[in-house]
């Protein structure tokens, strides 16, 4: 199912890369009566865990925790929100760390929360959202560059968002053939064509094809991106050829992880680059209108 991007919240106090979010509350690790010893420390108990929850938006905290004069904690963040009052007693919460708290988390032991996605790692309380941030089983960014999308979630549920609420192009095969046309192609602005999305060796690949400025010089770029992971884009080589008047220009490169975004890839030059000047040339004598033609084919390394 679809999901919108997290919120993320940075804590301070200690030295830790904090990014909570709603996810938190939903994958959660299973609970026991009991706490049990692991390798790292306690596997967290029923009553240890919810005491780590934050009485207002329910997600596990970090360094800061704070707590009211009568024992009550809450985040870093929800301090701020609920303008320091208590949210249960409604005392003053002032700057009282509650560091015995901070201190048991140490010892705890959590799950991934990425678990029901196929993550089933155990980390110490302080190491899991550092895990998080780079774990294979984490959700994707939508790789749609046509309007600033929030949506993430697995690569079915990206490509069913595609066709259904971006109305992308999709085609089956590892070849291509895209007419790319504008009118008054001299004034060169930030613009992005629709996306298209090739079917190809049971996996998907986007092409990103946009208009400009390279420093001053205005140019058009194509590129593809694999909706998948860094390391089976590596799995894929792929070529993209412009041209006309027996002249042409070819690239050939390692699609990207839409774990890259877009912008990452474009300011990174990283694909089929073609000057105005030339765009212009290929795209016939009148000028009036650009009319490219970008072929290209995608194959498989063994």
């Amino acid at each position: 199912m679809l999901s919108k991007k997290p919120l993320e919240s940075n804590s301070t106090g200690l030295d830790y890369e904090v990014k909570m979010s709603k996810v938190e509350a939903n994958n959660k690790p299973a609970r026991s009566g009991n706490a049990s010893i692991g390798k790292h420390g306690l596997h967290s108990s029923n009553g240890v865990y919810e005491l780590l929850e934050c009485l207002v938006c329910t997600n596990l905290m970090y360094p800061p925790i704070f707590q009211c004069p009568n024992g009550h904690t809450l985040c870093s963040n929800c301090k701020l929100k609920v303008h320091n009052t208590c949210p249960t007693c409604r005392y003053e919460l002032g700057n009282i760390r509650c560091l015995a708290l901070e201190k048991v988390a140490e010892s705890l032991e959590v799950p991934c929360r990425f678990q029901s996605l196929g993550c089933h790692d155990i980390f110490p309380y302080y190491s899991k959202l550092k895990h998080e941030q780079h774990c294979r089983f984490r959700s994707y960014n939508c790789p749609y560059a046509g309007s600033e999308c929030s949506v993430t979630g697995d690569i079915q549920t990206l490509v069913d968002h595609l066709k259904d609420d971006h109305k992308v192009d999709m085609h089956d095969g590892c070849t291509f053939n895209h007419r790319y046309v504008k009118s008054n192609p001299h004034e060169v602005e930030n613009a992005t064509w629709m996306l298209t999305v090739f079917n190809c060796f049971g996996r998907q690949f986007c092409l990103h094809f946009e208009a400009f400025q390279l420093g001053t010089a205005p140019v058009y770029m194509a590129f593809l991106r694999l909706m998948g992971d860094e390391k089976e884009a590596k799995k894929f080589s792929y070529s993209l050829e412009v041209g006309a008047h027996s002249r042409k220009l070819t690239w050939q490169g390692i699609p990207r992880s839409i774990r890259d975004s877009h912008r990452k890839v474009r300011d990174s030059q990283d694909g089929l680059i073609i000057p105005r000047n030339m765009a212009l040339y290929f795209s016939g004598s009148d000028k009036e209108e650009l009319k490219l033609r970008v072929t290209g084919r995608i194959w498989k390394e063994e």
